[in-house]
């Protein structure tokens, strides 16, 4: 068997106006599809990140995926050392073995530990929108809160923070503290907007409300600084995101949770990896989602189904995407769980109609990269990037 054919497909899609730390969410978002066809029909679907950097990426490994056998992933992995780069290459190759074989992907992975998968929903603050009108106080975060936790059962929260002065954030989860009760389990992502001072003093009047911390400060220093004065864990997916960046993070203790993207690892074996060393070092796991379609969330499915050591619920943005490729439509949520599938490969049937009319309004939007910084000057002209920004 040998791969014939990669095709790589941008695509992009609605977005609302979600808040963070940087600014605002464009109006679309954008993702770059990998379909892989071998010489005896097979199609394997993987997804990553969007804009003219993964496509250019990508491209640049065609003549190397192009003619590859697709079990020969370790030898795809030495050619193609770009983690990001390979992740997709890897989940289209692993959808593309599991339909050869009439097996799952978790299956190709070791097995499946846990199914349901549980998720922790995303909130975020955001501008006023047709969907879902405006959401800018603690108050109007209780009720998004209460619409996701009515709609989708979910048992985790996670609040994208460093986008109101922090005492209003402290607010909005006393609120919503009060609002669910202790069953629930809360969490807040300033994506390191605070100073170290800030950090501290916000993570301590939370203390007790929190299952985690997120990235409340930048850089594994700034995260050290912060877990010494605090007991409350802290979460990251910014500062320890590479293997390289483990031996550093344990010396200076700076997290006590990393967040898997096997996106950014390097696919869905290095994911298992990435926790086993986790393990190793008493670190917890849970599971980064960003703006995606159903291809990733497929792929994050089987690695939470296979990865043995995930300690936490897995973050999710789907509730916020209007429209999935995914023949049939967005895959359910049900109790805050999410069903691994369970046919060959990645289980998924992509609408292909659907990548076309995404792949076309990736054409028409005029969007290449990502820019929420200075797309929030549409709200105010004057909004400069700052870290720290309190």
């Amino acid at each position: 068997m040998k791969i014939v054919e990669m095709q790589i497909l941008p695509v992009a899609f609605p977005d609302p106006p979600l808040r963070n730390s940087t600014g605002c969410h464009e109006p679309f978002a954008l993702r770059t599809l990998v379909r892989l066809k071998t010489d005896d029909g097979f199609v394997g679907w993987g997804e990553t990140y969007g804009g003219i950097g993964p496509q250019e990426g990508l491209e640049a490994t065609r003549h190397l995926v192009e003619g590859a056998d697709p079990f020969g992933l370790e030898n795809l992995r030495r050619l193609i050392p770009e983690p990001r780069t390979y992740s997709p290459i890897e989940v289209a190759c692993l959808d593309i073995m599991g339909q050869a074989l009439g097996q799952p992907v978790y299956n190709l992975l070791g097995g499946k530990l846990r199914d349901p998968v549980e998720f922790a929903a995303y909130l975020f603050y955001h501008f006023d929108c047709p969907q879902y009108g405006e959401c800018l106080t603690p108050e109007a975060m209780v009720v998004q809160a209460k619409r996701l936790v009515r709609d989708h059962g979910f048992h985790a929260l996670k609040l994208k923070g460093g986008v109101l002065p922090p005492d209003a954030e402290i607010e909005t989860l006393r609120l919503m503290a009060a609002e669910f009760g202790p069953d629930f389990r809360l969490r807040h992502d300033p994506n390191a907007i605070w100073s170290v001072e800030t950090s501290i003093r916000v993570t301590n009047a939370l203390e007790g409300t929190l299952e985690y911390m997120e990235d409340p400060t930048w850089g594994l220093d700034g995260m050290a600084a912060v877990h010494a004065a605090v007991r409350t864990p802290l979460s990251t997916n910014m500062c320890l995101v590479a293997f390289d960046h483990f031996p550093e993070g344990i010396r200076l203790q700076s997290v006590d949770v990393v967040l898997s993207d096997h996106h950014f690892w390097g696919g869905l074996r290095a994911t298992q990896e990435m926790a086993r060393i986790c393990e190793t070092w008493g670190l917890g796991v849970s599971m980064h989602s960003n703006s995606h379609l159903g291809v990733s969330l497929a792929a994050m499915l089987h690695s939470a189904a296979s990865t043995r050591h995930l300690t936490y619920a897995c973050d999710t943005h789907y509730v916020w995407l209007e429209e999935d490729i995914l023949a049939g439509g967005k895959l359910p949520f049900v109790d805050g769980h999410m069903a691994v599938p369970t046919g060959p490969g990645l289980g998924i049937s992509v609408d292909e109609d659907a990548v076309a009319r995404m792949n076309e309004a990736y054409g028409k939007c005029g969007l290449t990269t990502r820019g929420d910084a200075e797309y929030m000057k549409k709200y105010i002209p004057d909004w400069q990037p700052l870290r720290p920004r309190w």
